[in-house]
C-alpha cells in the first residue's frame, strides 16, 4: 500500500476492465458538499438528514419544502462536471472502464460525457421526480417550477400523492436491476476503484469485498481513512482532481 504511487503500477496502467465506484468527495470540487466529511452537510448539521429520510420526509410537510429548495441548485444544473469526472470520461475513451457505479444523485458524470448506459446510479437521480403513491414521473425542472410559483410543497399531478426527488432516501431499497448489475461489474473487473467514498455505507461499500473476492486489485483514492484501506493494493489521499488524471492516463 502507498500514499503517493510514483511510477504508477504496472498492474493499473495495463488494467483493462476497470470498475469505478464514485461517492460524494468527486463532486465536492464542483461545490457540493459531501455528507460525513469534515465540512460536510450532516456533519455541520445533523437534523439535515431528515430532509433524505423517507419517514420524515412523509410525515412532515415542512421538511418537503425544506427538500425542494435544498434540491434547487443540483437540479437546475447550476453545478458543472470537474476534472475528476472528466479524468472517468478518458477513461472509458481509452475502452478500459468496465461500468461506473455512483452513490451521487447530480448527474455530472453523464454531464461530463460518460456514456449512460455506462452509469449505474445507486442511488437514484435528482434530475426526475416520482409519485411516492402511482409511481408517475416527471422531471425535477416541472416540479421546480410549480415551486416557483407558490406550491412549497406540490403533489402529484396524476392522483395528488406526495412528491419526491427520483432518489433513494434511507428507508428506500435500492432499485435491485441496478444493485445486481453493480455487483456483476464488481466481480468482473481487473481494478476496482473507489473515489471519494467513505465506503461505509452498505450495500454500496460491500462492491468492494465483491471484487476483492473475485481477485481483483483495490485502488481508494480518498482524503480520509475508509474501513477497507488495509484491502486496498493502493490509497491515495491526493485531491480528487489532480489524482484521477494520474491515476488513469493512457
Amino acid at each position: 500500500m502507498s500514499d503517493r504511487p510514483d511510477p504508477l503500477p504496472e498492474w493499473l496502467t495495463q488494467a483493462t476492465r476497470i470498475t469505478v465506484l464514485t461517492g460524494a468527495g468527486i463532486s465536492t470540487d464542483s461545490g457540493i458538499p459531501d455528507y460525513r466529511g469534515p465540512n460536510g452537510v450532516w456533519t455541520r448539521d445533523p437534523d439535515a438528514e431528515k430532509l433524505v429520510t423517507l419517514s420524515y420526509y412523509v410525515a412532515d410537510p415542512d421538511i418537503r419544502r425544506r427538500a425542494w429548495l435544498m434540491r434547487e441548485d443540483l437540479a437546475r444544473g447550476d453545478v458543472r462536471p470537474n476534472a475528476g469526472h472528466r479524468a472517468l470520461v478518458d477513461l472509458e475513451r481509452q475502452g478500459r472502464l468496465r461500468a461506473l457505479v455512483t452513490q451521487n444523485v447530480d448527474g455530472l458524470h453523464q454531464a461530463a460525457g460518460s456514456s449512460p448506459d455506462l452509469v449505474l446510479e445507486l442511488h437514484g437521480t435528482v434530475h426526475e421526480v416520482e409519485c411516492l403513491s402511482c409511481g408517475d414521473r416527471t422531471t425535477t425542472v416541472q416540479a421546480l417550477a410549480r415551486v416557483d410559483a407558490g406550491e412549497p410543497d406540490p403533489a402529484c399531478l396524476v392522483c395528488g400523492g406526495i412528491l419526491k426527488t427520483a432518489t433513494v432516501s434511507f428507508g428506500q431499497a435500492l432499485d435491485a436491476a441496478v444493485l445486481d448489475a453493480a455487483a456483476a461489474a464488481a466481480a468482473d473487473c481487473d481494478v476496482f476503484l473507489a473515489v471519494g467514498t467513505s465506503l461505509g455505507v452498505h450495500p454500496a461499500a460491500g462492491l468492494t469485498d465483491v471484487a476483492a473476492s473475485a481477485g481483483a486489485r483495490v485502488v481508494v483514492v480518498n482524503a480520509e481513512p475508509t474501513p477497507y484501506d488495509s484491502l486496498a493494493a493502493l490509497v491515495v489521499r491526493e485531491p480528487i482532481g489532480t489524482a484521477l488524471p494520474r491515476l488513469l492516463a493512457a
